[in-house]
């Protein structure tokens, strides 16, 4: 059996709320109503999505499992519906996601010059699961740092660059060309395990001897507690000199493997516009800087 799009919906607004009536509220129908679609949903799956006792109401093992892709599922279809009206009306609509710190100005203007009938955008795509806004349909190509989880997506590499690590303007290793991954044993690592930029890359950290501290929060406010000398993170590059300031300094790191950044789309959405788009970026992709970085 298909899933009813509006037992989804549903379904999502309960996991969201973690309350049946809160919820019901916010979709603006009846408790009732929205506790027998949700049953009905459950019957469906034949499995059950949420434990409801006194202590309220959670979700079971496979409901966290269905919320994992429910959000997904709900975002594509929302644009599935925006492309028909668009292209019914006329519209044609190409979305670009960029990552902080890489260039994508170069293909966005040569891809615009070349298709002039097409409304092109550029979104940057937050953390902590950029691969979801090509994978849902918000953007259709998108620049992604690796690894990352990219199943339902066709992903063209471009280009890697080494890792900095970023220190308060005052530091001891401030002025060095280069550092060492041991001269960094003393150092309170910052990272957010949610995000990409934390660097899944620096799970190598604790072999290496190195504290980790890990924060949860957005890279701005990381670098807030770089500059008060409240620790260091590891970052790309071009991350680095997308977020520059006075007060922080970045210095390679040697012997960290580089952070690889690829062009990624839904595989089921192969199309001419974004053949012609892979093409381009393949061609231009780079760090930000000699181009004058991602357009705001």
């Amino acid at each position: 059996m298909d899933l009813d799009l509006r037992k989804v919906r549903y379904f999502v607004a309960v996991a969201e709320q973690r309350n049946f009536g809160r919820a019901a509220e916010a979709l603006h129908i009846a408790q009732p109503v929205l506790s027998r679609q949700i049953r009905a949903l459950e019957n469906e799956l034949r499995v059950e999505l949420f434990d409801r006792d006194t202590r309220g109401t959670r979700l079971t093992a496979a409901g966290e499992a269905l919320l994992e892709d429910a959000r997904s599922l709900l975002a594509a279809a929302d644009e599935a519906r925006r492309r028909a009206r668009e292209t019914a009306a006329g519209v044609r609509r190409f979305t670009i996601g960029f990552t902080p710190g890489v260039a994508v100005a170069p293909a966005v203007r040569e891809f615009c010059a070349g298709h002039p009938e097409v409304s092109v955008d550029v979104l940057r795509m937050d953390y902590p699961r950029r691969a979801d806004f090509v994978r849902d349909g918000r953007v259709d190509v998108g620049y992604l740092r690796l690894p990352a989880d990219t199943h339902g997506l066709s992903v063209e590499r471009l280009f890697s660059e080494e890792r900095v690590v970023e220190l308060p303007a005052g530091h001891r290793l401030a002025g060095r060309d280069t550092v060492d991954p041991a001269e960094l044993a003393d150092e309170d690592m910052l990272l957010d395990a949610a995000s990409d930029w934390g660097e899944p890359a620096l799970a190598q950290l604790s072999h290496r001897g190195w504290r980790r501290t890990l924060m949860a929060g957005s890279i701005e406010e990381v670098l807030e507690h770089v500059a008060a000398g409240r620790g260091a993170v590891v970052l790309p590059l071009s991350t680095a000199q997308y977020f520059a300031r006075p007060d922080i300094v970045h210095v390679p790191v040697r012997g960290l493997p580089h952070s690889p950044v690829s062009l990624a789309w839904r595989s089921s959405r192969d199309t001419a516009l974004i053949r012609a788009y892979v093409d381009l970026a393949r061609r231009t992709a780079g760090p930000a800087g000699s181009d004058g970085g991602p357009p705001a």
